[in-house]
């Protein structure tokens, strides 16, 4: 019964980081890029909106700014990697180790400050998880909606197709570098967006919070993949399959708690996670591969 009880709490706990996953998504699967700044804008946005919502901001502008906030960072990565050269990881890296400081400063030098739902105006609450499963499935709803129309059209699909070939985009006239900037930036804007939702929910931000969310990010985004592979190809689909995904990830979770694992081996339990689901793919046709030479060969002996 305990755990029952649990479920809900691990599914709007699965949809807050769906959000954050959604971001991960556009560069990991859309861009073709690996982007590590998430670890950093998440908490940016969770920064963000509780310093403006503790300065009496209406919590839906908080989280607008908190987006914002980290798209101007996913600017700051775009430039490093297009402008200077560097490669994007390192890119994402250096942003995430200036955010840290930035974060710091947006907190007034505190490592975290306090929400609470009884001193301050929040759109969700962990104390109340009925009203922040209604709130946080809207919020995924619109999300999903407006990234499908966005990138149905010509601007999105230029993004999607330097992602996919950008030596063909660049021969066609696309502005390829403008692409990985404003990609990089939409992504680091939904994950600070998330962000800001989470600090709301959890009742608190805090400086380390994003540490290790580009893992969990990347393990909700291949279970989705895992999950919505056999369905018609479909991007509002593949989104909604990455929300999924995330809420596998947290229920696994919170079963895995449940029975007793070691909570300080959860993070190893997450990379063996992601490395389990990327993995798999590979090994599975590197299996076939050499079965199917195996035939070719007895056929040709014959």
């Amino acid at each position: 019964m305990a755990l029952l009880a649990s479920l809900p709490g691990a599914i709007a706990q699965g949809l807050v980081w769906g959000i954050m996953a959604i971001g991960v998504y556009l560069t990991y699967k859309i861009l073709d890029v690996a982007d590590l700044t998430v670890d950093g804008t998440l908490c940016t946005g969770a920064c963000v909106a509780a310093v403006m919502i503790l300065s009496g901001v209406h919590p839906l502008i908080a989280v607008l700014c908190a987006a914002l906030a980290g798209a101007i960072a996913g600017i700051v990565t775009g430039l490093l990697h297009v402008a200077l050269g560097i490669p994007a990881i390192l890119s994402g890296i250096l942003t995430q180790m200036a955010l840290w400081s930035v974060n710091l400063l947006i907190l007034g030098g505190k490592s975290n400050v306090g929400l609470s739902v009884r001193t301050s105006h929040i759109l969700l609450s962990l104390s109340d998880i009925p009203s922040a499963l209604l709130v946080l499935a809207l919020f995924c709803a619109v999300l999903i909606a407006l990234l499908y129309l966005f990138f149905g059209t010509e601007f999105g699909a230029a993004i999607r197709a330097t992602g996919s070939n950008p030596v063909m985009s660049r021969a066609q006239g696309i502005n390829t570098d403008l692409c990985k900037i404003v990609g990089i930036s939409l992504s680091n804007g939904i994950v600070a967006l998330a962000g800001a939702l989470l600090a709301q929910y959890q009742g608190f931000a805090d400086v380390n919070m994003g540490r290790g969310a580009v893992v969990i990010g990347l393990a909700a985004v291949v279970i989705g993949s895992a999950l919505v592979r056999r369905l018609p190809q479909n991007f509002a689909l593949s989104l909604a399959g990455v929300l999924a995904g995330a809420i596998v990830y947290y229920l696994v979770y919170q079963v895995v708690i449940f029975v007793g694992f070691d909570t300080n081996l959860l993070k190893m339990f997450s990379a063996v996670v992601v490395a389990v689901f990327l993995g798999a793919p590979y090994l599975k046709n590197k299996f076939f591969r050499k079965k199917t030479s195996a035939k070719t060969g007895k056929g040709g002996g014959t």
